[in-house]
């Protein structure tokens, strides 16, 4: 009996602290609605959620066991205040888990009516609207007392249109009554209604794209697009709008209508047939092409025709294409020396010793001597007057190409004169008298001259 009155005293209880609770709700919403009639800019709309409950993980269970967390469903009106923050009046239904000191720790049905406010991170045009919420909610149990619960959380509206967004919220909700704390996620739906004078104006006014022109401003009014480009896109960000760039995917210059010219030669690159190697704006972009003239060179000897002396023969540039077997810048028809490198002035001779006559004349190449001498050196008149009386001096024994001793003082002379003229020739001839047969003296003749050498 004593359970009985304490229960009816309870629900008395419950029954007054939740008239005062939706009496003050009742105020705020006249409240809402009476600044409504005097702002006609603020919108209204309705929101729909699938609630996902978590009694257990604020209770001494775990976060992370999804498979605990209980069920549940939100519809809401919602009232903008200011261009940022907004009026939320939730009303929940959902199955949770009973507490623990529950009598009979079966599910339990709750049902909740919350007065939020939001304040919106919101900018023109903005696809993705942050929000952060903090309020006061009554939830009341068909197994449990009425209880105070203070929500705070964030969320995100995500805008499909200007009217309508995809919402996400998760809160933590502080209560009043022991092991009540809880969290709550929803996903949903947000409609805005509602048209006022500011509304009038925006339909007026659309800005269809979301960039922040309205569309009668707008160049390019159903694509995002930038202010200083009168609402057009600018894929390439070269400072020229789309509809106008001739290269819209490429980065580009104002001169050539938004296209590139890599190779800087003044063509751009949509019409430039060679846009990385300069040209000319005459040959589309490309170098022009300079034909060098064929040069017939019949030998293959690197001298044209026109310029080879030898044009049948192979040859050399420095003998006009004609063969120069020395090298010495002669051709060999023309050199008198082809086999050794000379002088022009000596038709392609050397001149050995230096002494003015080419080597084809000097008779003797190693001493430098006279042209009245051949190119040997001259002789002077005492070594040439004891050559000659040597020569009378030389004899030999009658019949005999033996020397008489006397003989041998002389060709002592002789031999000192010749190596002092190495270059000298000297002709060495036997003489003999009538004596005997001419075929003996021949012999004898050829004797005497050997004997001397």
């Amino acid at each position: 009996m004593y359970f009985c009155h304490l229960f009816r005293f309870f629900k008395i209880q419950t029954f007054k602290i939740m008239r005062k609770f939706f009496g003050v709700l009742f105020v705020l919403m006249c409240t809402v609605v009476l600044l409504q009639s005097q702002n006609p800019q603020l919108k209204s709309g309705v929101v729909f959620k699938k609630m996902f409950l978590d009694y257990q993980s604020q209770n001494g269970g775990n976060f992370t066991k999804f498979k605990d967390y209980r069920h549940g469903y939100e519809i809401g009106f919602q009232r903008m205040l200011t261009p940022k923050v907004a009026l939320f009046l939730p009303l929940r239904y959902g199955v949770v888990d009973t507490h623990l000191d529950s009598i009979n720790c079966f599910k339990k049905r709750i049902a909740s009516l919350d007065a939020q406010f939001q304040y919106q991170f919101n900018e023109p045009g903005r696809k993705i609207i942050p929000y952060v919420m903090a309020g006061l909610g009554g939830v009341y149990e068909d197994e449990g007392d009425f209880n105070l619960q203070i929500p705070v959380g964030l969320g995100f509206y995500f805008r499909l249109s200007p009217n309508a967004f995809v919402t996400w919220q998760s809160e933590y909700r502080y209560s009043l009554a022991e092991n009540r704390n809880n969290l709550q996620h929803g996903l949903g739906f947000t409609y805005m209604l509602g048209k006022s004078d500011e509304a009038t104006k925006t339909e007026e006014k659309m800005d269809s794209d979301n960039d922040g022109i309205i569309d009668e401003l707008d160049l390019c009014p159903n694509v995002f697009g930038a202010k200083e480009l009168n609402g057009c896109p600018d894929k390439d960000g070269d400072g020229i709008a789309d509809y106008m760039d001739k290269c819209p995917d490429s980065k580009g210059l104002k001169e050539f209508g938004g296209c590139p010219d890599t190779d800087g030669d003044g063509v751009s690159d949509n019409d430039d047939e060679c846009p990385k190697i300069a040209g000319s704006a005459s040959n589309k972009g490309c170098p022009l092409k300079v034909e060098t003239p064929k040069v017939m060179d019949s030998d293959g000897d690197g001298v044209s025709d026109d310029k080879d002396n030898c044009p049948g023969e192979k040859g050399s540039a420095s003998a006009n294409g004609c063969p120069d077997r020395d090298g010495d810048g002669i051709s060999d028809r023309d050199d008198k020396c082809p086999d050794k490198p000379g002088l022009k002035i000596y038709y392609g001779c050397p001149d050995t010793d230096g002494d003015g006559i080419d080597d084809s004349r000097d008779k003797c190449i190693n001493v430098a001597g006279t042209v009245a001498n051949e190119g040997c050196p001259e002789i002077k008149k005492e070594d040439q007057r004891t050559l000659e009386v040597a020569m009378q001096a030389v004899q030999f024994q009658t019949g005999s190409a033996i020397l008489k001793p006397e003989s041998n003082i002389v060709l002592a002379q002789i031999s000192d004169i010749m190596n002092r003229y190495p270059d000298f020739n000297m002709n060495i001839s036997g003489h003999t008298d009538n004596t005997g047969s001419s075929s003996a003296n021949q012999v004898l003749s050829e004797k005497r001259a050997k004997s001397l050498l």
